[in-house]
């Protein structure tokens, strides 16, 4: 499929207009789909991954490109990828491009009855595979017109420049450019092992907490060991500063570390929910309450109204309506 010149690109100089003009004469969507994922990739190995070839066919089509605009599109490096003005302006243009052509192929499709078109949804990686990876399944079973790619990220929010459709978060969003939805309460718990527990005592006030073997997981690039609680009676309120015996920024790792007895843990509810009714683990103050950190979601700002996404926030927003981990 060749494109004919978008009219509203951003011309910066000459140069860039001649650049607009030959794309439409000289690139099609594939070419510009792939340059995209080049452009947004911290290497041509990580495109290559991403695009599941190897790096040299990364490369060789890349200087295809470049020979056939008559211009440098990529600086490469051996440790990362640097745009020059030109395929900056390319892969700019070209999102916004392809975000038509998507738009418009899923409306000629609803046409026929029939949602179609490409889906990318962003989630948390522990998260994503529990919760998120079930409903996209049934997705595409649903819809099998749909092209759907479940990108999971242990900071999904901090990934937002990649090319998404649908982004799930958990906890707070930072970025005060993207507006998000609550789907699901979740609160974030304090536990440890009985074993542990036994061996040390159950701490009976946040301050306790300093003379414990406490696990961290680092993630977000919060200070994760400021624990700030609230009283569930009252207005009292918290503040204790633990100094972590081990940490990690896997979530899974955390909590298995938890279950071995090796400290407190403080995880999600939806990953412990289970764990405390099997009495694998055992909440710690209860009485006190951490931040919650509950699970949104955000639509990207151009496609919010298609079909593809409306089916899929309908069937997630479902399942999470039950709150699974409190069923």
């Amino acid at each position: 499929m060749l494109l004919t010149v978008h009219q509203n690109l951003p011309q910066r100089n000459l140069r860039g207009v001649i650049l607009v003009l030959r794309w439409g004469l000289m690139l099609s969507t594939d070419d510009l789909r792939f340059f995209t994922v080049v452009a947004t990739s911290p290497s041509l190995a990580a495109a290559a991954r991403t695009l599941d070839v190897t790096p040299s066919a990364i490369t060789q089509r890349l200087q295809q490109i470049e020979r056939r605009l008559d211009l440098r599109l990529v600086n490469r490096t051996a440790r990362q990828l640097q745009l020059t003005d030109e395929g900056q302006l390319l892969v700019e243009s070209a999102q916004r491009i392809i975000e038509d052509v998507e738009q418009l192929e899923a409306e000629l499709a609803a046409r026929r009855g029939v949602v179609a078109g490409q889906l990318r949804v962003l989630a948390p990686l522990g998260f994503g595979r529990r919760y998120v990876a079930p409903v996209a399944a049934r997705f595409r079973q649903m819809h099998p017109s749909v092209s759907l790619t479940l990108h999971l990220s242990d900071k999904p929010a901090c990934d937002s420049d990649k090319p998404w459709d649908i982004l799930i978060h958990i906890g707070e969003i930072h970025d005060s450019s993207l507006i998000a939805q609550r789907v699901a309460p979740n609160e974030r718990m304090l536990c440890a092992a009985p074993g542990y527990l036994a061996k040390r005592g159950h701490p009976r006030t946040p301050q306790d907490l300093a003379s414990h073997d406490c696990i961290a997981l680092r993630e977000n690039e919060e200070d994760v060991t400021l624990l700030r609680f609230t009283h569930i009676r009252g207005e009292r309120t918290a503040t204790v500063r633990i100094k972590p015996v081990i940490s990690s920024n896997d979530g899974d790792v955390v909590r298995s570390w938890g279950l071995a007895g090796l400290g407190v843990i403080v995880r999600s509810e939806w990953d412990v929910a289970d764990n405390i009714r099997a009495g694998d683990l055992i909440r710690i103050l209860p009485d006190w309450r951490l931040p919650a950190a509950d699970v949104l979601m955000l639509l990207g700002s151009r496609n919010g109204r298609t079909a593809k996404i409306r089916h899929f926030v309908d069937l997630f927003k479902a399942d999470m309506k039950r709150i699974p981990w409190r069923v």
